[in-house]
């Protein structure tokens, strides 16, 4: 159940800071919030395939970040279509 809290909390901080990090290409601060936690799942799953894993706040944090961006110019890029 922590670990879960956890897992959110690193979401909405990562789908945070991505939304600041792509000023503009965002969609806003609640979706990028969902985003953020959608995306930090993503980030771990590609991580991990990837043969990469993060231990700790601060490399659980990247990966979440790097995950929502990710995610982010994803959604972008079908919201332009």
């Amino acid at each position: 159940m922590f670990s879960f809290i956890w897992f959110l909390l690193i979401g909405l901080a990562a789908g945070w800071l991505a939304g600041r990090i792509l000023r503009g290409r965002g969609f806003g601060l609640i979706a990028n919030l969902v985003i953020g936690v959608v995306g930090s799942f993503l980030g771990g799953i590609l991580f991990g395939l990837l043969g990469f894993r993060s231990y700790g706040l601060i490399a659980e944090l990247i990966v979440a970040v790097i995950g929502a961006i990710l995610l982010i110019f994803i959604a972008g890029l079908i919201k332009k279509r």
